[in-house]
């Protein structure tokens, strides 16, 4: 069983589901040193109090997944001052105007229409495996930022989850850390407190009813199958991860061992 070491979770008013990625463990014996790479959700709502928390992890780089229609939704993120922003938007997992529309607008029947009979987990499946396989040049750009001078570094996307959970995961395959830490990881962002709020219009319980929120739990939670289901596309199209580090990405031998010097004790 793979053994963690608990994570950096300050209590923030603004900011949803942050954490210090540092203390997973490496198949080769190391860890990933504590404050180092971070993740959360967006920091457009980040408090004064947030911002000087932020601040004071002495970040080079916050690297921002999120697309101009999240941007405009949520609003830019906080400027911290001396910290570079990098936008490096990447599919929206549920992405496009319509289908948000009918989340927050939808009635019962849209809903179950659309999201019912695992129709909601397969669209996750589906985009986890369109993300990783579409989005090689993203990905590249971010890990030789990494390689070159972009550490400490901060990830995000609106709920830190998807996007952002699949970049800490490109990342920290790419350093050597064990399979079943990168997914343990990942699931910390189901913890309720760190979760996405659920926004819908209108009022009466119906609204928010027990069975509206279990049709669009898939999109607001974490599951194992969904960076499974990543994993095995990578190991689908390249072979395995080096190859598609290698060959996907560009990611050299020499490269990978910056990032190793950067992010692992």
């Amino acid at each position: 069983m793979t053994q963690q070491v608990p994570s950096t979770e300050p209590e923030l008013g603004g900011v949803r589901n942050f954490r210090d990625v540092g203390g997973l463990p490496t198949v080769d014996g190391r860890r990933v040193a504590h404050g180092r790479l971070f993740r959360s959700g967006h920091l457009a709502h980040a408090t004064d109090e947030d911002a000087a928390f932020l601040n004071s992890l002495g970040l080079h780089t916050i690297f921002d997944f999120r697309n101009a229609a999240d941007i405009r939704l949520e609003g830019p993120d906080v400027e911290l001052p001396g910290v570079r922003n990098v936008n490096i938007p990447l599919s929206d997992p549920a992405h496009g105007a319509e289908f948000w529309k009918m989340v927050r607008d939808g009635d019962l029947d849209e809903l179950r229409g659309v999201l019912g009979d695992g129709k909601g987990e397969q669209r996750m499946i589906d985009s986890y495996r369109e993300i990783v396989r579409d989005r090689t040049a993203e990905h590249s750009r971010m890990l030789h930022a990494l390689a070159e001078d972009s550490v400490p570094a901060l990830m995000h996307c609106a709920a830190g989850k998807d996007r952002a959970g699949l970049s800490i995961a490109v990342t920290l395959l790419a350093v050597g850390v064990e399979r079943g830490a990168i997914v343990a990881d990942y699931m910390e962002s189901n913890a309720r407190h760190r979760r996405y709020k659920v926004h819908r219009n209108g009022s009466g319980a119906e609204v928010y009813s027990p069975e509206v929120l279990e049709l669009l739990n898939p999109l607001f939670g974490t599951r194992p199958e969904y960076l499974t289901a990543a994993i095995e596309t990578v190991e689908e199209t390249w072979g395995s991860v080096d190859g598609y580090l290698e060959r996907g990405l560009g990611i050299t031998p020499e490269v990978r061992e910056r990032l190793r010097e950067r992010f692992l004790d």
